[in-house]
Formats: structure tokens, sequence, C-alpha cells
């Protein structure tokens, strides 16, 4: 009986990943100049996605959703996904992908810096 709860955890998991692909699929068809889309999971399990410039610029709206829902969750429609819930966060970039630098730069420019571990 555990395996399949967990067997049904990953593919719920699944689920959700292949939508934030169709998503992000979708951003970048309407956003020409843009080189990534940065990814922003929050705690409720809503997320938050725009495409971003070669200059770390939005070169989209941000699209705020939740994955089988017909709404966002309503402490996102208060506080529009504040950044003190966020639980991860990353920038999905196009192929072929910018330099290392350039990555550096625009991911520290969107997302900021945080300390890392000696």
């Amino acid at each position: 009986m555990a395996s399949k709860t967990k067997k049904a955890q990953v593919s719920a998991k699944l689920v959700a990943e292949k939508s934030e692909e169709a998503m992000i699929a979708g951003i970048l068809e309407g956003s020409p100049d843009g080189i990534g889309v940065v990814v922003v999971r929050l705690e409720c399990g809503c997320r938050k996605m725009a495409a971003v410039d070669k200059e770390g610029e939005p070169a989209s709206k941000v699209i705020i959703y939740r994955d089988l829902a017909e709404s966002i969750c309503d402490k996102c429609k208060e506080d529009n996904g504040d950044f003190m819930r966020v639980a991860e966060s990353f920038i999905y970039w196009v192929q072929p992908e910018p330099a290392k630098d350039q990555k550096q730069l625009i991911t520290a420019k969107v997302l900021g810096t945080a300390p890392t571990p000696h």
C-alpha cells in the first residue's frame, strides 16, 4: 500500500513538472526577447513565472498559477506570492544557454544573491 502512495506522489510531481514545461514554452513563445524563464515555486504550491531578456529585464508579464486548480490560492490573492513564501526559484534557460558569467549576472539581478556556505 505504501509503495502505491509513494508512486502516486512521484506521478503527481511529474505532472507538475510537465505543466511547468508547458507554461514555460507558452511564455517563451510570446516573448521573442526572452532568453530564459524565471520559475518561482511558492510554499503553497502556486507558481510565478516570467520571461527574462539578455540584460536580466522582464521580457513578459508575470504569470501566477496553481497546477490543476481553477485559481491561485487565497494567500497569493492577498499578497501576490510574497517572496517570503518562496520554496524554490531558478531560471530555465533557452538553448543555447548564455555564457556562465552572463547567467550569473542575470540570476543575481533577478533572483538576488544568498550567502554560500564555506
